[in-house]
């Protein structure tokens, strides 16, 4: 299983960018994909997560509003598309895949990990 992240840049405060999470070396029925983020010195913490079947979304409370999840099936990949954005959502954000059993926000849910894309949201 590969999950291929990318779309991270320098982006001024209020701006938006959208990151993408390429899946591939499986079939994902079963699974949700998340979106995490770590920022230096912080713990790796949950952004938002789909299910792959139904598209069911669910967002940390510090995103909610300003982040949208999604999924284009037909290309096997994964959006989050981040408005408003703000200095402290700088980090490097990371999508990851696991079976939907368990909380969308524990990382140990989560079996596989893509590489990691910075964002960086400048004052």
């Amino acid at each position: 299983v590969q999950l291929q992240a990318s779309g991270g840049g320098l982006v001024q405060a209020g701006g938006s960018l959208r990151l993408s999470c390429a899946a591939s070396g499986r079939t994902f029925s079963s699974y949700r994909i998340g979106w995490f983020r770590q920022a230096p010195g912080k713990e790796r913490e949950f952004v938002a997560a789909i299910t792959w079947t139904f598209g069911s979304t669910d967002y940390a409370s510090s995103v909610k509003g300003r982040f949208t999840i999604s999924r284009d099936n037909a290309k096997d990949t994964v959006y989050l598309q981040m408005n408003s954005l703000k200095p402290e959502d700088t980090a490097v954000y990371y999508c990851a895949a696991g079976y939907y059993s368990g909380s969308n926000y524990y990382t140990s849910n989560y079996d596989y990990w893509g590489q990691g894309t910075q964002v960086t949201v400048s004052s």
